[in-house]
């Protein structure tokens, strides 16, 4: 694989996030959820008319977050996690997902933690799908 086919498959760009309100309501109504605390991640199988494989939004609660600060530090932290752990999981998905992850501890987190945490909670999803 060469470097700039590495370096491309690593982005999270503006047509890779989860924007749509009508999609998200979808997400919500119709999706199924998968959960390894902190983390919830709820996906849909669904066509996007970008040829993207997958949408992913990040959502942290104002009730257990009541700071700015504090939220948008965890949803950074969590695109970033989510952003360099895709590739491995999802490069050779031809299925289309529009994804939601939350975050749903009341404690402050660590890049690590969550390194973790959504390794195993994209685990638990390919082996979820993987069958269907």
């Amino acid at each position: 694989m060469s470097v700039t086919h590495l370096y491309m498959s690593f982005k999270y760009n503006k047509k890779d996030k989860l924007k749509s309100k009508k999609r998200i309501d979808m997400l919500f109504n119709e999706g199924k959820s998968i959960t390894v605390y902190p983390l919830r991640l709820i996906y849909l199988k669904t066509d996007f008319n970008d040829g993207s494989v997958l949408k992913t939004g990040v959502s942290v609660s104002k009730k257990l977050h009541k700071t700015a600060v504090a939220r948008n530090r965890i949803k950074r932290l969590l695109r970033e996690v989510y952003r360099l752990n895709k590739p491995l999981y999802f490069n050779n998905s031809s299925t289309s997902y529009a994804f939601m992850i939350l975050y749903l501890s009341k404690d402050g987190t660590t890049f690590e933690k969550l390194n973790d945490s959504i390794k195993a909670l994209f685990e638990k999803f390919v082996d979820k799908t993987s069958g269907s």
